[in-house]
């Protein structure tokens, strides 16, 4: 499941390549490379402080690349598209496990409704394709985490997040302050094996139906204890404290990944522990040139 396969040419491109809120250059950049497949992982993104102070900008900015990204690959007749979608984008008020079946099924957290509708509309997008013959699908990752993340404390993910913080806290023997009271859960997947699985679904996930790609219900962790993880990996020796003044977020957003063990029943997942010790070392390896 490693790399490119015989005959393949893969493209990487980033920000810098296209303004994708721009249709004219999202076309060009589309027109110059002529994919035949597209992982589509362009998105305005953050914590919940930043959703929290910007759902219009999500909004926005997430529709135009959506729109734009899904129809420049139909126009140059992409065969397969596949989009990033998030946990975060499922209905506030459900049911647990949260399964591919229930997007749609109520408004989102209020925390990042913006971003969360941006999103859901890919779903949208692409059943609309489908109807066209065309298999353009979306993964839903859980908490994603793993070497080159973006480590920003104010607006970044909670574990690459606290794992800058601690990082800070140690080197000038001051307390790790945790945002928040610690006890929200979230299931984490390491980049490394998310990697693998979008490469699968690439090649041979037959439905336009999203899939969520997550370790099981039982591998759910607290922040408190993601934050006991950090504090292991680092050797952190410092005093750990809780900001309850800031907000929690959603307690929880358990999802299920019975789907993705119907097709990949044998898929082994990093353990925890290990991929939060991998990215531990590399953060600390590339402190100067990491995102943050």
């Amino acid at each position: 499941e490693g790399g490119a396969r015989e005959g393949e040419e893969w493209i990487f491109l980033s920000s810098k390549d296209a303004n994708l809120m721009d249709m004219g250059e999202t076309q060009a950049v589309f027109l110059k490379h002529q994919p035949t497949h597209v992982i589509h992982l362009a998105a305005m993104v953050g914590g919940l402080f930043k959703n929290m102070r910007a759902n219009l900008d999500f909004w926005r900015n997430n529709i135009y690349i959506n729109d734009n990204v899904l129809q420049a690959a139909h126009e140059v007749d992409a065969v397969r598209v596949v989009s990033c979608l998030s946990t975060c984008i499922f209905p506030d008020k459900t049911t647990y496990p949260i399964n591919e079946t229930m997007i749609h099924n109520g408004p989102p957290h209020e925390s990042n409704f913006g971003y969360s509708y941006a999103k859901r509309m890919i779903d949208v997008h692409n059943r609309c394709v489908g109807q066209r013959g065309r298999c353009y699908t979306a993964v839903i990752p859980t908490n994603v985490f793993g070497p080159h993340d973006n480590f920003n404390i104010e607006d970044g993910h909670v574990l690459p997040g606290l794992i800058h913080k601690a990082y800070i806290a140690q080197k000038e023997g001051s307390p790790l302050v945790v945002w928040g009271s610690g006890t929200p859960r979230r299931q984490f997947i390491y980049s490394l094996d998310l990697a693998r699985l979008f490469l699968w679904v690439l090649r041979e996930y037959p439905e336009v139906d999203p899939i969520i790609l997550s370790v099981g219900e039982e591998e759910e962790v607290s922040i408190k204890e993601a934050a006991e993880g950090v504090v292991e990996a680092l050797g952190f020796k410092g005093q750990v404290t809780y900001d309850r003044t800031k907000a929690d977020g959603q307690f929880k957003k358990t999802a299920s990944n019975a789907k993705l063990l119907r097709y990949r029943p044998n898929f082994t997942f990093t353990p925890f522990k290990q991929a939060l010790k991998e990215t531990c070392d590399w953060f600390v390896a590339n402190y100067d040139t990491a995102r943050k």
